[in-house]
């Protein structure tokens, strides 16, 4: 009898995790996105620190970041409006020149000592502006990117997993920056870095849209892109909690520096730390959504995502011990990031191209534009309650709303089957019978 031959034997093949870099665009993307976005993580703990160094106020932290993401709350619905009517790669040429500049501007003012704390939040506020535009365009171009919409999944999990390796190194860099020099260095580094994105952006070779742009007075399309996101249940569900998370839940970055100093007694180093903790578990959980197959199962995870997440908070802000709380920051940054891209790889996969831009505002407006009133509704806590108690009570409301999001998951999935059939990624059923 002739011996087995050796490759019928098991193995694991994991070439289908990095499928999306077979694509030139996206690789390229990927090439500038990776060194843009330390300097971008960078400049996010250089601001921090900047502000409580000037200010020494947990009440100014978060009005800070209200400036810096109100902007995207009030613009980016119409942002996303432009951005279906427009060249995608051309918007985010525009809003990468414009970011350089800004951070430009905050190293010069802060290395020549001129910075105040209104500079901070008139440049946040402008960062803001920039954001409001970058955030839709950027999630829309992924699919022109990708071209193959069967690795879109896969690229927003490898985009993920680019982001929080800079939130890995970015943060970590920063604290020895800001340690050994100061702030503005930081910013500078943020600006140079810029140019990587923009020379990627415009060596692509982007195929035009198969659908046309549409004519509609924008009135008329701002509409269409509402009563998609309100009437869906899916994307409805989504960005509700998504909503819930951004309000309540990711404010806590902003309170991080009167964590690392007032409760764990350290300096810039200490959040250095605390947020290269967080990016840490953000990137074992965007490795672990580049390793699935298909977009099916993704739905159960955003509750214990979000339970994840709340019950890190909790624990965190009873926390007192360096290595305890950067434990917890492990558990924070992997239910953060295992909500928000598994939640963007369903919005994403569902809507429909000529509705892209216009939806994927709401997610940026669920996301980013509700920051900001958590940024101050935690300035506000914490200044009247401290930062600890501001946390436990944040992450409890994130808990509670995971537990609302898991009795809904019936109706959710009875919705999306008819667009996963469409698309092959379940068999009908009918076929299955």
């Amino acid at each position: 009898m002739a011996a087995a031959p050796e490759n019928t034997k098991p193995q694991r093949d994991f070439s289908h995790a990095w499928r999306a870099l077979r694509h030139r665009n996206f690789r390229l993307f990927f090439g500038g996105q990776s060194i843009s976005l330390i300097g971008t993580w960078m400049t996010r703990i250089a601001t921090s620190w900047l502000v409580y160094r000037l200010t020494h106020s947990a009440l100014l932290l978060g009005t800070v970041s209200f400036m810096g993401q109100i902007p995207t709350f009030l613009l980016a619905p119409l942002a996303g409006v432009l951005v279906d009517r427009m060249e995608r790669r051309t918007v985010l040429v525009w809003t990468q020149i414009l970011a350089m500049l800004q951070s430009l501007a905050l190293a010069v003012l802060t290395l020549t000592h001129r910075i105040t704390i209104h500079e901070v939040l008139w440049l946040s506020a402008f960062q803001g502006v920039i954001n409001a535009f970058d955030m839709p365009g950027r999630q829309s171009f992924m699919v022109q990117m990708v071209e193959d919409r069967a690795n879109l999944s896969n690229a927003i999990a490898i985009n993920s997993s680019m982001v929080n390796l800079a939130r890995l190194i970015g943060p970590s860099l920063a604290g020895l920056v800001i340690a050994a020099t100061s702030e503005g260095w930081c910013f500078l580094v943020d600006g140079v870095s810029y140019i990587a994105v923009i020379a990627s952006l415009l060596m692509m070779q982007i195929k035009p849209l198969a659908t046309a742009r549409s004519v509609a007075p924008m009135a008329v399309q701002l509409r269409e892109g509402w009563e998609y996101v309100s009437t869906f249940v899916p994307v409805r569900t989504i960005l509700t909690l998504f909503a819930l998370v951004s309000i309540m839940g990711m404010p806590f970055v902003v309170l991080m520096p009167v964590f690392a100093a007032q409760v764990l007694r350290g300096g810039p180093h200490t959040l250095g730390f605390l947020m290269g903790a967080v990016g840490i578990g953000a990137l074992v959980s965007a490795l672990s959504l580049v390793l699935r197959k298909s977009v099916r199962g993704l739905l159960k995870m955003i509750p214990i995502a979000a339970s994840l997440f709340g019950a890190g908070l909790v624990c965190f802000g009873l926390s007192h011990w360096l290595w305890l709380s950067m434990a917890l920051m492990v558990i924070v940054g992997f239910g953060m990031m295992q909500g928000m891209t598994a939640s963007n790889t369903i919005i994403q996969t569902l809507v429909p191209e000529d509705k892209r831009g216009r939806v994927m505002s709401y997610y940026t407006v669920a996301f980013v534009g509700m920051a900001p009133f958590g940024s101050l509704l935690a300035g506000w806590m914490a200044h009247h309650l401290g930062a600890p108690r501001t946390v436990i009570m944040t992450g409890s409301c994130v808990l509670a709303g995971s537990a609302w999001f898991a009795t809904r998951l019936k109706a959710m999935r009875r919705e999306m089957r008819p667009v996963y059939e469409e698309l092959g990624i379940v068999k009908p059923r009918t076929a299955q019978a």
